[in-house]
């Protein structure tokens, strides 16, 4: 049985493409980054126009602000810890865009889902648009969505 599960891991990793593969390693770096606590690594890996959305429907961060509201975490020499379990990505046709999805193990918000757009910047990809998600089973749908109004009617 193990024989069989390192078998096709390893189909899985050389169906990559050579470009998939260095965009795999890109976001994993990211990710190691801010478990690492490396600022100015993770910030690198964001285009100067970059989007990250977080969990929460008012985050909507630029690069700066993102920065600006993260800085004083990664000064703790903690940032936070995202690892990748499954990921799919794909290229546009000219091979200069990706977009990707990843499903993540995080230890202080659980199970969580990437999303993102990476762009071909002369020899580099760099992250325009991350976006972080909670997925919601459709079983708590209903009761998650009465706590999100019944937050929203708080003054």
């Amino acid at each position: 049985m193990r024989l069989t599960l390192l078998f096709c891991a390893t189909i899985a990793l050389t169906a990559q493409s050579p470009a998939e593969r260095v965009i795999a390693a890109v976001l994993d770096d990211w990710h190691l980054a801010a478990a690492q606590a490396d600022e100015g690594r993770y910030f690198g890996h964001l285009a100067e126009g970059a989007v990250f959305l977080g969990t929460d429907g008012s985050e909507r961060w630029t690069k700066a602000a993102f920065q600006a509201w993260a800085h004083p975490i990664f000064q703790r020499g903690k940032a936070w810890s995202f690892k990748a379990t499954r990921r799919a990505i794909s290229l546009s046709k000219d091979g200069r865009t990706a977009w990707f999805d990843e499903d993540l193990d995080t230890p202080n918000l659980g199970p969580c889902r990437g999303t993102g757009v990476l762009i071909q910047a002369r020899d580099r990809w760099l992250i325009e648009q991350y976006n972080l998600s909670v997925p919601i089973p459709n079983g708590l749908m209903e009761a998650v969505k009465a706590q999100i109004e019944a937050l929203a009617k708080k003054p």
